[in-house]
């Protein structure tokens, strides 16, 4: 099979890979769509050797297979996995973590949280960029009928990271919700909190991102958080949701909540430092940090998706096929589109 790597300084290279075989308690995917999510650009950015090591590999060791957005149909089944656990051609998502299998956190779904260690597939093991993707059977998500696969990819990751965090903030129709960032990640949370019957106010410096964002449901999109307490009436909101990793934009959602409000952030990597009583404790804030989702949470999030009618391939600026995997980064790397997918 083929697949798509990163080699680090902005380049991808397809490369041929022997077709996986699945062992106790695998299945192999024939992926259908694999999305392109904004924490893949780390590893695409990065100096050749530095991702593998920022992972505990060594700098020379071989790059797995992007992509950790998959979504396809149960294409073979390795021994110990039933007909009833994965039919062959059943729809299908991948929540794309596998730990230990059996501990508190992989039991309740959370295996990114195992505590023995975890695969992620795309990242420390080989992705969806490829014609096919073995995963434990346990990690597979069904996938709705009423859900194209494309919106299937959307879900394993980053919309489902944005229904994951709005879960976690208990957000409520008639909130007002700050939604720092419009990448994929972000617009999906415009659009849920949207739908969820939250006032929304996107903040986003790129022009482009902030017409997707009021086109996807958002109240006002801004360029800054300066205006926040003039649209809250001085208030500030009562939600805020950090997509970006910006320190900037993380202190800037803190700041921007109401008091009694609840700030979470979601963006990998970065810091932020904040002056504990004006920021915190004298508005009694709520500040909560939501690492992607569960898989009953991914399952729940592509059911409240078909439940409330919601076309979430409209969140798609640009499809792509494998072969036009370095391209398809290039301008995913201009953060000024859309979501983007591989379809196959």
């Amino acid at each position: 099979m083929r697949g798509a790597v990163f080699l680090g300084d902005r380049k991808v290279e397809i490369r041929n890979f022997p077709d996986p075989t699945p062992g106790p308690g695998e299945v192999v995917i024939e992926m259908k769509a694999s999305g392109l999510c904004g924490s893949d650009l780390k590893f695409y950015r990065s100096p050749p050797g530095e991702a593998q090591k920022s992972l505990g590999f060594s700098a020379d060791a071989e790059p797995f297979i992007g992509g950790h957005e998959p979504c396809g149909v149960v294409a073979a089944r390795g021994p110990g996995v039933s007909e009833k656990e994965a039919p062959i051609g059943q729809r299908v998502m991948d929540h794309h973590y596998a730990g230990c299998g059996v501990c508190k956190h992989c039991r309740v779904g959370w295996s990114q949280l195992c505590k023995a260690g975890i695969t992620v597939y795309g990242v420390t093991a080989h992705g969806g960029h490829a014609q096919y993707l073995k995963v434990p059977a346990r990690t597979l998500v069904p996938l709705p009928d009423e859900l194209s696969f494309v919106e299937g990819a959307a879900v394993s990751c980053g919309t489902g990271t944005a229904y994951g965090a709005l879960r976690r903030m208990n957000a409520v129709g008639g909130s007002t919700l700050a939604v720092f960032g419009q990448g994929p990640v972000g617009i999906s949370a415009t659009l849920l909190g949207a739908k969820m019957g939250m006032r929304v106010i996107a903040v986003e410096k790129n022009a482009e991102r902030r017409a997707l964002a009021k086109q996807f449901g958002a109240d006002v999109a801004i360029d800054s958080a300066d205006s926040l307490k003039d649209l809250t009436k001085g208030e500030g909101v009562d939600l805020a949701l950090d997509t970006t990793g910006i320190s900037e934009a993380r202190i800037a959602a803190i700041r921007c909540a109401k008091t009694w409000g609840t700030v979470c952030f979601v963006g990998e990597g970065g810091d932020v430092t904040i002056n504990v009583s004006p920021d915190m404790l004298r508005k009694q804030l709520t500040l909560i940090g939501s690492w992607t989702f569960s898989a009953m949470g991914q399952a729940e999030c592509a059911r409240f998706v078909v439940d409330n009618g919601i076309q979430l391939e409209k969140i798609f600026s640009h499809r792509w096929k494998l072969d036009q995997a370095s391209e398809a980064y290039r301008v995913f790397d201009t953060q000024s589109t859309g979501k983007a997918v591989i379809t196959f």
